[in-house]
């Protein structure tokens, strides 16, 4: 008789002298890719028991796995195929300690998502693995994943002593060779991949390294390199959607397919020009508010995607898996834009001076906004503003403006100084920008009134002189007319400022270092890099995916936002006096001399009803708690975090390489030689990757969805008394302002783009959540979090509670959008609430 053919669900007999350890594979389904069988493998070894020979843990013989059955797995219930698979190991192997995943197919890489052994006496342990695997013959090694127990290097058990060391040497690598996708290496470089040396009008300056031209390190991504002076990398296709990442990094399945699906819609409609023929050819200025309101919020719309747009991607992206997969979800999407927030229970409110002054406290640029302490404002050359007392005083309550400083009732929003080094250059590109300076007077009801907006150019004979106007509040006539324009210019500044210097510089740039110096030099097995594990994640593609399409030359953001093939260099200098230090939430605040320290070691805002702050210093507080007992867990003295020479060695790379630029600055940095400064450390990046990029990421449809209110571009200066276009601006004052503001593509194409931006995917991981709750097999550890998450509950009821408390009329304001983006979202599990919410703290820089 003929025995059946049982791979797929007999395991073997246990040989003499050894056990059977039972074990559960699950493993990611991904579009085009085949799923692993029987030539995927895996092998134990043993933390306890060291084979002399290797001077490592014992290794076990390897085991194939079996079956594959269609599950789902995860919160969001993730398409999976569950393996099984028995391993035999000697009685004498000890307790299993790492787990070796070898890859037997031929081409296709395979996201293990984690790995679950069942030992005796209903023990188990868990392999959370989270990974692209390839094959073995592209790697020619096998992948390691070690168990989920925290070890300090010093704790790690003999046997896993040279594999934790091995592995951090392989994933630094040796700075040379071309990346292949299946590399895992992390290696600093320069931006010096936004540029294209062979076109005159794409040359860009390189970016870090340099006392002209400091930046934070980004990941090495090249590929087959061609090295123009051995400086620039330069990509195959200016948007790029196949790159080298770590695999480590790139996203899930998961958050593949909806990324694509969003950021496609952006390349395929607007950066490809065929996608013009969106508006059959008419790309000029909207004719009426109305007319914008009818055209770009229509409920429904149908796809817009032309068979020559698809030909044109299919040339953009080299992987034709990818380019397949792309024009399937593309084709399945149409195009839609709601209703923006700010304008979707009042179409004017946008317009009143409480709208304009209360977005600087609780819209998506929030972090700004400066105490005044010297009048007139004076620039960093000393120059003073052209505003003086008698422009200001009738508006300030009877106070004179010496008592309203004393008093702590003058704040400035002050997009002066580091504009004014690039105007010259900028307005050579075909947009009319000035520096701004708005002042702003507290009232008692703690919501603020705008009292002089000053416009400055640079003069026209060179040097530092400046030409000035001074613009006041006005509501009747062309003084009205004129102020709106004045703020709408303001809001130019600050739009700018927010996407290229608070989202993209104080968030996404500064984080990728550190994610680049926790890969090199802690051990995945180093409590610390558990702790930041989740604040990282898809952050470093979605920098890659930003360099590609967003940050390139010529790329949307170049197209969109006013400083243009300046913008990048811009950041370059405001990151030159940038100091971690000065990035925790109360640091920041009395940077900006919004607060105060107060006795107690907390901080007392000089503005109470700034929500903000208000709702971000309970979920700095929450983190705080959170990271110092975690730290204090784990490290029991100050000694022991001198002594951790994986921590030290870390911070020597965060410093010295990663944000190298700024080593030289003392102020820059924290000596890493107590648990509290490693806690204040750990706290502040924990917060800038989740809450800070959460304040200033995902307001941004829902305030700057409606052009404008947060026009990004400006065509037209103010015009001047008795010229022809003040003539224009007193017959149709409505035309003007549009034809001001940026054209119907401009206005598309940012609106697309902050479509994107403003989405929760399906996957997200909310502060305080974690994929799986066995992500640590220490249930202390495991209580403080359910403590974390249960304090975040407490922020949430306080942030519901501010909301319906009618005295906070910063809270929602003249557009009665309600402050949520601190709200954390706890119980947002599975993407049971996806796209454009308007809240929840994502644990990272996901978008």
């Amino acid at each position: 008789m003929q025995m059946p053919f049982c791979w797929d669900q007999c395991p073997a007999q246990a040989p003499e002298n050894h056990i059977a350890i039972n074990g559960t594979v699950v493993v990611s389904c991904h579009f085009g890719l085949s799923v692993p069988g029987k030539t995927t493998t895996l092998r134990l070894f043993s933390s306890t028991q060291i084979d002399h020979n290797t001077g490592k843990g014992r290794l076990s013989v390897e085991a194939p796995l079996r079956g594959g059955k269609k599950t789902k797995h995860g919160p969001g219930k993730t398409s999976t195929m569950t393996y099984q698979v028995t391993l035999f190991i000697d009685i004498e192997f000890g307790t299993p300690g790492a787990i070796v995943v070898k890859n037997g197919l031929k081409n296709d890489q395979f996201f293990l998502r984690y790995v679950q052994l069942e030992l005796a006496e209903d023990r188990s342990i868990h392999f959370e693995c989270n990974s692209w695997v390839y094959p073995y013959k592209k790697t020619n090694s096998d992948r390691v994943f070690f168990i989920n127990t925290s070890y300090l290097p010093d704790k790690t058990p003999e046997a896993l002593q040279l594999l934790r060391e091995e592995e951090l040497r392989s994933l630094r690598g040796n700075g040379r060779g071309e990346r292949k996708d299946w590399e895992r290496i992390y290696d600093y470089d320069y931006y010096n991949d936004l540029g294209n040396p062979d076109k005159e009008d794409h040359i860009r300056p390189v970016l870090g390294g340099t006392a002209t031209y400091p930046y934070p390190r980004r990941c090495r991504t090249g590929r087959a390199l061609f090295k123009k002076d051995g400086m620039t990398e330069t990509r195959k296709h200016m948007i790029n959607l196949d790159f080298y990442i770590p695999p480590d990094e790139r996203f899930n399945p998961t958050k593949l397919a909806e990324v694509l699906t969003l950021a496609v819609q952006a390349v395929t409609h607007f950066v490809i020009p065929e996608s013009r023929a969106l508006f059959q050819g008419n790309m000029n200025s909207f004719k009426s508010f109305d007319q914008l309101r009818r055209d770009m919020y229509s409920k429904s719309q149908k796809p817009v995607v032309e068979g020559v747009v698809m030909d044109k991607l299919k040339t953009s992206v080299p992987s034709q898996k990818t380019y397949k997969q792309v024009s399937k979800m593309v084709k399945e999407t149409p195009v839609k834009f709601p209703i923006p927030q700010v304008i979707e229970h009042d179409q004017e409110a946008w317009r009143t001076d409480e709208e304009f002054t209360r977005e600087m406290l609780a819209g998506l640029n929030p972090v700004v906004i400066k105490r005044l302490d010297v009048f007139p404002p004076v620039s960093s050359g000393g120059k003073k503003s052209s505003i003086t007392a008698a422009h200001i005083e009738g508006q300030l309550e009877g106070r004179t403006v010496e008592k309203a400083i004393e008093q702590n009732r003058l704040f400035i929003l002050d997009h002066h100084d580091y504009l004014m080094r690039y105007l010259r250059r900028i307005n050579t590109l075909g947009v009319c920008i000035y520096a701004s300076r708005t002042l702003l007077f507290l009232k008692d009801d703690s919501t603020l009134k705008p009292v002089v907006i000053e416009l400055s150019l640079p003069s026209d004979g060179g040097g530092d002189d400046e030409i000035s106007r001074i613009f006041l509040p006005a509501s009747d006539e062309i003084d009205g007319h004129l102020w709106q324009l004045a703020k709408a210019h303001v809001s130019v500044n600050d739009a700018g400022y927010h996407q290229l210097i608070s989202h993209w510089l104080f968030t996404h740039a500064t984080v990728e270092p550190f994610i680049i110096a926790t890969k090199r030099q802690l051990s995945a097995m180093h409590p610390v890099n558990k702790l930041l594990e989740p604040h990282f994640k898809d952050n470093m593609q979605i920098n890659t995916l930003a360099r590609s399409i967003l940050l390139s030359a010529g790329g949307i953001l170049e197209r969109t936002m006013y400083p243009g093939k300046y913008a990048m260099e811009m950041s370059s200098a405001i990151y030159s006096e940038w100091r971690f230090t000065e990035q925790s939430l109360p640091n920041e605040l009395i940077k900006r001399g919004v607060a105060s320290k107060d006795p107690s070691g907390g901080v007392t805002l000089h503005i109470e009803d700034y929500p903000y702050a208000v709702d971000g210093l309970d979920v700095w507080r929450a983190i705080e708690g959170w990271v110092q007992s975690y730290c204090a867990h784990f490290y029991h003295s100050d000694t022991a975090v001198v002594g951790d020479k994986e921590l030290q060695a870390w911070w020597d790379d965060v410093r010295l390489v990663g944000h190298g630029d700024r080593q030289h600055d003392p102020a820059c940095w924290l000596k890493l030689d107590t648990v509290a400064h490693l806690a204040e450390m750990l706290s502040t990046l924990i917060w800038i990757a989740s809450a800070l990029h959460a304040a200033v990421n995902f307001g941004q449809y829902g305030y700057a969805g409606f052009m404008p209110n947060r026009p990004t571009r400006c065509r037209r200066f103010v015009p001047l008394p008795g010229s022809p276009e003040m003539g224009q601006l007193e017959t149709d004052p409505e035309k003007f302002f549009l034809e001001m503001v940026p054209d119907r593509f401009t206005t598309t194409l940012g609106l697309t783009l902050i479509e994107v931006l403003s989405n929760h995917t399906s996957d997200e991981l909310y502060l305080g959540q974690r994929v799986t709750s066995s992500w640590t097999d220490d249930g202390e550890v495991l209580q403080l979090l359910d403590r974390f998450r249960e304090e975040l509950r407490r922020v949430e009821k306080r942030v519901a509670e501010r909301n319906r408390d009618p005295r906070l009329k910063n809270r929602r304001g003249p557009a009665k959008v309600p402050y949520m983006l601190l709200f954390p979202d706890v119980g947002n599990i599975g993407g049971k609430e996806k796209g454009i919410t308007g809240k929840g703290i994502p644990n990272s820089v996901s978008i």
